[in-house]
Formats: structure tokens, C-alpha cells, sequence
């Protein structure tokens, strides 16, 4: 690596045939990122994979690519295409004619997940390019590993528990560190936090250490989701409205009331998102030109209702309800009650559980209902299987995928269409790791202690096949 101070500097790459263009948008983001990232420009797709070739030999950060789709020797979508491969954290950007209708080279590469964004000409800097590019950036940013970490966790790799609260920190985008209680990171912690020596033998776990040095000994969730900064008390108020639950329509009913000057309260039994929430990206949302994932997805619209006023309380589960003159009271899991005019039930989906004892046996240990996401990093270079054929499935294994050596999607049905959007069909189908199993049912599973191997049904001939899988995710 050279010494230069440019070359810690992020790289923002730009490939295109047409020099007068090219140079106007290297000028223009100069203008307004080049005291924090380094610009580099080629002309031809040969010249640009070799620079980037050299980029990447020398672990240099390539955090955008941007390439015109009109390069006659190579459209851009193949050119990123052999750019990411090399550059596999870096986003990729398409630069297009502006064209509103679905011959544009954009839709179909959305859909297939070849781009992540894109850009059109003629571009106006203060208002399209900045803003644009400046979330690319961001998004680049936040995917990065982060030396920052909220929280240090030390527990059993494979417990049920170590597995809810890896999901629960994830889903509040919360940056931290699992450390198995085995490790030399995790007995240190132990040793060095632990005021008893139960706990400094293990015996007391999992344990969080926050960055400030507050330690949490088997903690609850709510107790995680008051340390994260989460609000888990309902307090006495009497208010106009209570939301139950807060998926994406409660959250949605909560911005509405709020920001109408209804006194509104949202009470949740786990945290926010619902079923969206663990969605590695959700691109049907009205307002996400790119898609967005679904912990960044809850965060913005728990920051919005919070804004208007709504008063979000977590780990809060409404457990029955009944009327009082005017008033409908709602009580929770801990016989707290609060007071509304009227209450609005917004409790999405529970997921249906496969009813197989030696599956359900290992839930939190290989096996996962939903929650791909806290997950998929752990899985690296694994085979993994997924079970479902919604929308939620096919996300999951996508995100998967980026991580795993080989996803298999196992399908009860005969087709995905009925059941899954088309955009998401054409994806998996054009990544090589990813299985699709038609016809298939799950009957039986096997692993001493954490899950080790999968049996399946074809539903049509009654034929059997064992799988070898660390990882279950059921949709």
C-alpha cells in the first residue's frame, strides 16, 4: 500500500466512452467530495478493469461504481457486473439516457439485482447528483464493518438466546461484537466485567458489555432495549389512541395520529419493524426509488411518528382489552393498563411453525424463524437453506447468498409466480449460489446440539434426500 494520505480516501470510479461527459461529472463531484474521497476516471472497459485490477490488488476502497450503460464495447451493466466481482463491497451505479419507460436498461437491471442505483443525463448537481450520491456513499459506509461497537456480547455461540439477541441489536441497527464464552475475546470480557464469580465462570450468560461500561448479566429484552435508548414504560397518560403493534401499518397509523394532534401511544410486543423488519431489502415501498432494508425502514418511520409526538413503548405485549365508559383500556403483559378513546389492532403475522420436534428443538441453534439478517455474516462460505416462496424467502435467500457459498430455497408448490414478486423471481435466478427446489416438503431434521443436516419429501414421487446444512431459515 502507498503512504499517500488519497489512498485511505474511499474511491468513487467512473467509466464511460464519452470524455466530455465523463470529465463534467468528475468535475462536478469534485466540487463536493474531494476532501473526502479520491475520483478516478477510464475511457474503455479494458482500461477501467485493469485499473480496477490494481485497485484491488492493492486493498484499496472502491466505493462506487459508476458506468455508462452506452459504452459500445461493453454496456455498463456488464461492465459492473466484472467490476463488482472484483470489488464486491463497492455499489454499483448505472448512467442512463433519462428515459421514463420499461425499455430503460435500469428496469430490468434492478430487477435482476445487476445494479444497486442509478444516475441520469443531463444530472442537475444541487438537486439530483449531491443528494444522490451522498446517500450511495452512505449506504456504502453503513454496510462497512465499523470498529465502533455499542455492544460486546459473550454467550453460547449456538444458544436461543445468544440467537434473540444478536437478532434484537441487528433489527435496532445496533453496531456489536458476539463473542463465544469459549474464546479468548469472550473469557477476557468475563474476567474483566463480571462482579461475581458465577459469572466470571460462565455460569451467568449471556453478558453485554456497553461501550460505556455498562454490564448487563442475563439481560432482558427489555433491559437490551432500554440500554440501546428504547422506551419500555407506558407511564399513566390517558390517550386518544393505542396502536397495537408496530409493523409498517401501525407505524403508519401511529405518523398519521400523531401528526394529526392525537395523543398516541404504540405499544409492541417485541420491537419495531414486524415481518418488514427483517427484510434485507424491501424495494415496494412507495418513496424508495432503490429499495430500502427493513431496519432502516423502521428506524425512519419510528423517528417520524416520534417526531410528531407518538410515544413508542417496546417489549409491551397487549394481552386484553375492555371497555370503560368512554374509554377502551388495554392491558399489558405485566398488568399495566392504559386508557384510549379508541384503539387500533395492527398486529401483523406470527409465523407458522413447521411442527417437526427435532426442528423445533433447535430453534436459535441452526434453525431460524425469520431474523436472516442477524445471521448471514456468521454463515460465510456455509450452505444454507431457506423454506418459503414469499416475498420474505426470496429477500432472505438474496441477502443470504451474499454471504454463503450456496442457498437452497425449498418450495412446497410447483412455481413461485403465485406467491412471489416477479422482480425477486428474476434475481435469485440469475445468482449462481442460489437452489431453487420445487415440490419439496421438510419432514425431518437432525444435529447434536446445533443443526446438522435437513431430510426432505419430493411431493410427487415420495423420494427422500438428505441435505448437510448449518442453517435453516423458515419463512
Amino acid at each position: 500500500m502507498s503512504d499517500h494520505p488519497d489512498d485511505a480516501k474511499p474511491i468513487l470510479f467512473l467509466i464511460g466512452h464519452q470524455p466530455a461527459v465523463l470529465e463534467v461529472l468528475r468535475s462536478d463531484l469534485e466540487r463536493r467530495f474531494t476532501n473526502d474521497c479520491r475520483i478516478v476516471c477510464a475511457y474503455t472497459p479494458d482500461e477501467g478493469l485493469a485499473v480496477l485490477r490494481e485497485l484491488a490488488a492493492r486493498n484499496e476502497p472502491v466505493a462506487l461504481l459508476i458506468a455508462d450503460h452506452g459504452m459500445p464495447e461493453m454496456t455498463g451493466v456488464e461492465f459492473l457486473a466484472r467490476a463488482h466481482a472484483l470489488h464486491p463491497s463497492a455499489k454499483r451505479i448505472l448512467l442512463v439516457e433519462r428515459d421514463y419507460t420499461a425499455a430503460n436498461p435500469i428496469v430490468p437491471a434492478m430487477m435482476l439485482g445487476q445494479i444497486d442505483y442509478h444516475l441520469v443525463k443531463p444530472w442537475f448537481p444541487e438537486h439530483g447528483l449531491y443528494p444522490a450520491v451522498s446517500g450511495f456513499l452512505a449506504n456504502w459506509a453503513g454496510a462497512r464493518e465499523t470498529s465502533f461497537k455499542m455492544f460486546q456480547v459473550v454467550g453460547p455461540e449456538r444458544s436461543s438466546r445468544s440467537h434473540e439477541i444478536r437478532d434484537l441489536l441487528t433489527r435496532f441497527s445496533t453496531p456489536f461484537a458476539f463473542h463465544d464464552e469459549r474464546s479468548d475475546a469472550g473469557r477476557r470480557l468475563l474476567l474483566e466485567s463480571c462482579s461475581d464469580e458465577a459469572c466470571r465462570q460462565g455460569a451467568r450468560l449471556p453478558l453485554m458489555v456497553r461501550h460505556d461500561g455498562r454490564v448487563l448479566v442475563e439481560p432482558t429484552d427489555s433491559d437490551i432495549v432500554e440500554a440501546v435508548g428504547g422506551g419500555t414504560r407506558i407511564g399513566s397518560d390517558v390517550y386518544d389512541v393505542v396502536i397495537v403493534g408496530a409493523g409498517p401499518a401501525g407505524l403508519a397509523a401511529a405518523v398519521y395520529a400523531a401528526s394529526e394532534g392525537l395523543e398516541t401511544i404504540v405499544l409492541e410486543q417485541n420491537i419495531s419493524g414486524g415481518q418488514a423488519g427483517s427484510s434485507s431489502r424491501i424495494r415496494n415501498f412507495p418513496g424508495f426509488t432503490w429499495g430500502i432494508s427493513g431496519h432502516d425502514f423502521a428506524y425512519r418511520v419510528c423517528e417520524q411518528a416520534w417526531l410528531f409526538g407518538a410515544n413508542l413503548v417496546f417489549t409491551q405485549k397487549a394481552t386484553a382489552i375492555r371497555v370503560s365508559g368512554d374509554d377502551r383500556i388495554v392491558r399489558v403483559r405485566d398488568g399495566r393498563e392504559v386508557a384510549a378513546r379508541a384503539v387500533i389492532l395492527a398486529t401483523g403475522v406470527h409465523w407458522r411453525r413447521l411442527g417437526i420436534p427435532r426442528l423445533e428443538a433447535l430453534i436459535g441453534r441452526g434453525v431460524f424463524y425469520g431474523a436472516a439478517g442477524s445471521e448471514a455474516r456468521a454463515l460465510q462460505g456455509r450452505d444454507v437453506c431457506v423454506v418459503g416462496a414469499g416475498n420474505s424467502a426470496g429477500q432472505a435467500a438474496a441477502h443470504l447468498a451474499r454471504h454463503a457459498a450456496s442457498v437452497t430455497l425449498l418450495v412446497r408448490g410447483d412455481s413461485l409466480a403465485r406467491s412471489m414478486s416477479s422482480y425477486l423471481i428474476r434475481e435469485l435466478g440469475q445468482m449462481a449460489n442460489v437452489t431453487i427446489r420445487l415440490g419439496v416438503e421438510l419432514i425431518d431434521g437432525e444435529g447434536d446440539g446445533s443443526l446438522d443436516a435437513l431430510t426432505i419429501r419430493d411431493r410427487t414421487t415420495g423420494a427422500t434426500e438428505r441435505i448437510a446444512t448449518p442453517a435453516l431459515f423458515v419463512m
